[in-house]
């Protein structure tokens, strides 16, 4: 008997089922209620709501049976962990799949990225689907570690787990009709296209949408997300660690249009995972905010798989894959127990599923040309500076004109103003470019911090109170092979080493986030008021986000998309 025939046995009792969820009530996302009901798994797969015989019965108590939870676009990487490492974390909460963009690394590795990253998803408890980075790198205006063009994604575009193309970046290359960007958007022929066009608007949205992309994960108002749903986009509800849009377009949601909103974490780092949780997160708050709760489940589940096309996940009911959260209850969520391909893989939020090993990543990641002291020195010029302004909270930064310290010629930090020198050091290739700019808002006193997790070209990003530390920071990255530093006075005060592709540890995520935490706090210890300078830093480097960006090709005025001069004469 084959599986088909096996499963369509099991479903009429005539054979006996693998396992038995009885005494649950299931969460009903077809028919909008819960409902009493046992389960009846058989092979990985729901058989019915009955059966004649089980071989393991799991009495659940009148607990909640619902589909496992579905985040719709994430990075993997932002998590700083590997793939398995990265499920111990989130399978326990609910999460049974993911669709992932592997553009951090694939701007380090490029399509050697992403097969690391496919290759790492075997034989984990998590189901990880890939869509694959249309904008690597994101601009011209940076350096990154490979560019994958049309060519480049066709030969992935077939791979098992590949359900797409990820967020258009760049669509300016749309709406102009860029031939490289409309031979990447051929390639999705008719399967999903993510997009990315925060204020994109009237004519120029129509154009985007037009081109086959059918969901945004950049809205930040309910005006915004109103525009893009009236012209049939999916508006992915995000709750990151940097960008939280969930409490700002949860009003939106109406039982009428529900379906076309997803849950999104995108970006959301180790401590938020741990402390606070992932997609289980969303749909509580989602709830408490006065969300029906079975609605607040379809957009967890349901939607996303529709969305993607996997027409086998998603929902409780026959034939579907045995992917379920097992629920205390509704109105206050906490996931009991969690259950993958019938199997029961977590339980009272541990992982207690065996992980093999992450898969061996054997590229190098850290080349950078020769650099000393002077690498770092800003030769002074009459007029105000342009200066990169933080705003707390927010990966958006000003464009502020100030007059900077001077000394013997040279631009120097001023902590007195909070006026600090920043540097990006090119690292894939060694090319020898050292961008330099200053940035307001950091506090630091003395020392410097640097990260090789500068998005989205991931080279080594610092800023410093001195050029000393700023290059022991620097070297130290190098000599780590990628990760996080805080150096004062030459000496290495805390760090974390990211070794896979400056990106990830080989390690736990709770270590991960210990490590994180003592960097974080040693730059507290030199001053800074961030409640996390590293992040803050990581996303200095991202010109495709307004309004002044550094890289290793220098100062980038985002809002002309251009490469301008430090001193207002220069340009």
């Amino acid at each position: 008997m084959d599986l088909l025939e096996e499963l369509i046995a099991a479903a009429r009792g005539e054979i006996e089922v693998d396992l038995l969820l009885a005494g649950g009530n299931v969460a009903n996302l077809f028919s909008g209620e819960v409902h009493r009901a046992d389960v009846a798994i058989h092979k990985g797969r729901i058989a019915g709501f009955d059966c004649s015989s089980a071989r393991q019965v799991l009495e659940l108590d009148g607990k909640i049976i619902a589909p496992g939870f579905i985040d719709s676009h994430v990075h993997i990487e932002s998590a700083m962990v590997t793939v398995p490492e990265y499920a111990r974390a989130v399978v326990p909460r609910g999460t049974t799949t993911v669709v992932t963009d592997p553009h951090e690394i694939a701007n380090v590795w490029g399509e050697a990225g992403i097969r690391y990253m496919l290759q790492s998803s075997k034989d984990v408890p998590l189901n990880v689907f890939v869509m694959l980075p249309t904008c690597v790198p994101a601009t011209n205006l940076e350096s990154a570690g490979a560019a994958l063009g049309a060519d480049a994604l066709a030969g992935l575009v077939q791979e098992e787990g590949v359900l797409g193309l990820a967020e258009v970046m760049n669509y300016p290359g749309v709406i102009f009709r860029d031939p490289e960007m409309m031979k990447k958007l051929a390639l999705a022929g008719g399967r999903a296209v993510d997009g990315h066009a925060p204020g994109l608007t009237g004519r120029d949205l129509s154009a985007y949408i037009s081109a086959g992309i059918r969901s945004d994960h950049e809205c930040t108002t309910i005006d915004e997300a109103r525009e893009k749903l009236r012209s049939g986009m999916h508006i992915m509800l995000r709750e990151g660690s940097a960008a939280k849009n969930l409490l700002d377009l949860l009003p939106l949601v109406t039982a009428k249009n529900a379906r076309q909103f997803l849950f999104v974490s995108d970006d959301r780092h180790p401590a938020d995972i741990l402390s606070q949780g992932h997609i289980d997160f969303m749909v509580k708050m989602a709830i408490e905010q006065g969300l029906d709760p079975i609605i607040a489940l379809q957009i967890s589940s349901l939607n996303a798989a529709q969305y993607f096309g996997l027409r086998d996940l998603g929902a409780i009911a026959p034939g579907y894959r045995a992917d379920i959260a097992v629920l205390e209850e509704l109105e206050h969520l906490c996931v009991a127990k969690v259950i993958k391909d019938g199997k029961v893989v977590a339980e009272e939020g541990d992982l207690i599923a065996r992980l093999l090993a992450p898969a061996t990543a054997g590229h190098k990641s850290m080349q950078i040309g020769s650099i000393g002291p002077r690498s770092f020195e800003i030769m002074a010029e009459k007029g105000q500076a342009r200066v990169i302004g933080v705003v707390p909270h927010q990966i958006i930064t000003k464009s502020l004109q100030i007059s900077p310290k001077i000394q013997d010629g040279k631009v120097i930090s001023d902590v007195d103003r909070d006026i600090l020198k920043m540097c990006v050091v090119e690292r894939h290739k060694a090319t020898g470019n050292v961008g330099l700019g200053l940035v307001q808002g950091f506090g630091l006193r003395c020392g410097a911090i640097a990260s090789s997790v500068a998005h989205d070209s991931h080279n080594i990003v610092a800023v410093g109170a001195t050029d000393e530390d700023m290059l022991a920071a620097v070297l130290a990255v190098k000599q780590m092979g990628g990760g996080l530093v805080a150096v004062a006075e030459g000496k290495v005060l805390a760090s974390l080493p990211l070794p896979v592709a400056g990106l990830l540890s080989e390690g736990y995520m709770r270590d991960v986030a210990e490590g994180i935490a003592e960097c974080i706090d040693a730059a507290h210890t030199m001053g800074s008021k961030l409640e996390d300078p590293f992040m803050t830093l990581s996303f200095l480097c991202l010109p495709v986000i307004p309004e002044l960006k550094l890289t290793d090709k220098g100062l980038v005025d985002v809002r002309e998309f251009r490469l301008v001069g430090m001193f207002l004469g220069e340009s």
